[in-house]
């Protein structure tokens, strides 16, 4: 019963000590924190910053000067990997596909068997080589998650350098009503929790490419 009740006298003590503390206010001893840069000013061009940061995380960058090059690549690669199950859920996109007549699934048939997602995406974050997506398109988490092979078609006006100005451009086009699911993308799914092996595709597409269009 003595120490119990010493415990007790102890915890409240402890108590009373915090009370206190969040009472007495104090100033900010870093005003500017949220100013300061955390990297160093770089002046590489935000293309080559982007496709290095991608590549450096197994990721594939293709650069394409218009449409009709967009689509000679994209009909290259799934010639190339004998691709069939092509999903396209975005409107624009499909537009694309449509003029070009590449067949692919507008819904979410056969899900389990695709095997290319073809995406958009909010912005490209050139200081990490990450994507930046939300559940706000067509295709919300599924196409970036369940396809082995990810396509992102983005345009250079996309191209963004840090986080932070990732989000602050999601506040400017959604203001206060900002998507419920933002999700930064960095190179194909993998993990190393098995014998520290890396496997790429573990959780998600073993392959991620980033067509950006002038």
């Amino acid at each position: 019963m003595g120490n119990k009740l010493r415990n007790t006298t102890a915890k409240e003590q402890m108590l009373k000590k915090i009370r206190q503390a969040l009472l007495q206010k104090r100033e900010n001893p870093y005003p500017q924190f949220e100013d300061t840069p955390l990297y160093r000013t770089d002046q590489t061009p935000l293309p080559v910053l982007f496709a290095e940061n991608l590549k450096a995380h197994a990721g594939q960058f293709v650069y394409c000067e218009s449409e009709l090059q967009l689509m000679e690549n994209l009909l290259t690669l799934i010639e190339q990997n004998g691709l069939r199950r092509i999903h396209v859920w975005e409107p624009d996109l499909q537009k694309i596909m449509d003029r070009y007549e590449l067949p692919y699934y507008k819904t979410d048939q056969d899900l389990p068997a695709i095997e290319l997602g073809i995406t958009t995406c909010e912005g490209l974050i050139a200081r990490n080589g990450s994507v930046m997506v939300s559940n706000t398109n067509a295709g919300g988490r599924r196409l970036n998650s369940f396809a082995p092979i990810h396509i992102v078609i983005a345009h250079s006006s996309q191209l963004l350098l840090d986080i932070k100005d990732g989000m602050n451009l999601l506040k400017k086009k959604y203001g206060v009503r900002l998507p419920s699911s933002v999700s930064f993308i960095t190179g194909p799914s993998r993990t190393a929790d098995i014998e520290k092996t890396l496997v790429l595709g573990a959780h998600g597409p073993k392959e991620l490419y980033v067509f950006l269009m002038d």
